[in-house]
């Protein structure tokens, strides 16, 4: 039984997904790319996110190249998603759910913390961890700190993401997920998972 959930903020609770192409965007426009719309930037998503570039380039990233790539989306991304707002069901979702409830964030912390309280929600959550340190990578060594943090079993977590990273970290810890397809993957690489794949938040509650 669910007594805990585990948020993603990112194309989770936070519906930023024309942010995170428009970003993507702007930073590969010196390579003359094709325009990503939201279907084109999800078929290239994966974690760590350096080989998604790597798939829009087809080559092997340089060397300083990802540490200039990731500067520089998130000085266009931290511009474009002041536009952005949260997820349609969310703040609904999180007043519905009777249990404990965190955010576990890939974001980088400094940044995330003063989001979530500028959407008035910081309220409903026991923790918010995002990272303090490089960018980029996979999330499940970054929920197993956050979850010894909460002092939680991972028996009773139910982690609400919507990558295919979210789930793997999930497992990771020993708990449990359901994956959400409003964020950056697409559907097929979500059921490709394994793992419950929802189309809404509140839908997703009823996994817990």
């Amino acid at each position: 039984m669910t007594k805990h959930i585990i948020w993603d903020w990112n194309g989770t609770l936070f519906h930023d997904i024309d942010a995170v192409v428009g970003a993507t965007n702007e930073v590969f426009k010196p390579y003359a790319l094709p325009i990503l719309d939201a279907d084109g930037f999800r078929a290239v998503y994966t974690r760590p996110i350096w080989l998604a570039y790597e798939r829009m380039l087809g080559r092997a990233l340089e060397d300083g190249e990802w540490e200039r790539l990731d500067v520089g989306f998130h000085d266009h991304y931290f511009r474009l998603s002041v536009a952005c707002g949260l997820a349609a069901d969310a703040l609904a979702t999180l007043q519905g759910w009777d249990g404990t409830q965190s955010l576990c964030s890939m974001a980088p912390h400094a940044h995330l913390v003063p989001m979530v309280e500028s959407f008035a929600i910081h309220q409903h959550f026991t923790r918010i961890d995002g990272l303090l340190g490089t960018t980029g990578g996979e999330k499940a060594a970054h929920m197993s700190a956050h979850l010894a943090a909460i002092g939680v079993e991972p028996a009773d977590v139910l982690v609400i993401g919507d990558s295919v990273d979210d789930g793997l970290a999930a497992r990771h810890v020993g708990a449990q997920a359901v994956l959400y397809t409003g964020g950056m993957t697409t559907r097929a690489d979500l059921q490709a998972t394994g793992l419950p794949v929802v189309d809404t938040l509140a839908d997703a509650l009823s996994y817990a």
